[in-house]
């Protein structure tokens, strides 16, 4: 009986401490105000398969530019959040320290600080992320892509035009290659579409 009460007492610490795991993990990511305030007639569909989870969502502004960006880590529930975790630091340093714009240039920073982090390990660490990032400033959209395509669907068509991400990931990468920016102009009543496969 005491070995059962105990078993029981560390699954709820446990679970208490993955619980307040997804507390941290929120807070990284933009809150409803802020979604509703910089993307007024935008959504977000999150719904993780644990209480963390490697997938999260990111947004960022600078002067003009708004930056949204799905992101997905390798990893499920908690090693994929703690991916996430250093992943969205890097992605902020890649805009606020470095002053970057283009998403390639902000997916290449980002990609050299994860895997500056990683590499402090004794362990190899082949972690790393999937992402659709675009910014936008007015009517012009630019876009870069990990592995992950932007679907633009125009007003008045249903055809959905899909830009490819580059093939290859935000970490340990063979043979890496520079990010490439993709570039169009929006019209009013255009859907802009992000997201991970998860």
């Amino acid at each position: 009986y005491s070995l059962l009460k105990s078993s029981e007492r560390k699954n709820k610490e446990l679970l208490d401490s993955i619980k307040y795991a997804k507390r941290i993990q929120s807070a990284i990511m933009p809150s409803e105000k802020q979604l509703s305030q910089l993307i007024p007639n935008g959504f977000v569909i999150y719904q993780p398969k644990d209480i963390v989870a490697g997938d999260f969502y990111w947004l960022n502004q600078k002067d003009n530019d708004l930056y949204i960006a799905a992101c997905d880590c390798t990893g499920h529930g908690v090693p994929g959040a703690l991916v996430s975790v250093v992943c969205n630091a890097a992605l902020n340093r890649s805009i606020k320290e470095f002053a970057l714009q283009k998403p390639g240039e902000i997916l290449d920073k980002t990609r050299e600080l994860v895997l500056t982090e990683f590499e402090k390990s004794e362990d190899e660490v082949s972690d790393g992320m999937d992402i659709a990032l675009i910014r936008i400033n007015g009517n012009k959209l630019s876009f870069s892509g990990a592995n992950n395509p932007l679907w633009i669907v125009r007003k008045n068509s249903h055809l959905v035009e899909d830009v490819k991400g580059c093939k290859q990931s935000i970490g340990l990468t063979n043979n890496p290659t520079a990010f490439i920016t993709h570039e169009t102009n929006l019209s009013a009543g255009d859907c802009v579409y992000v997201f991970t496969d998860g």
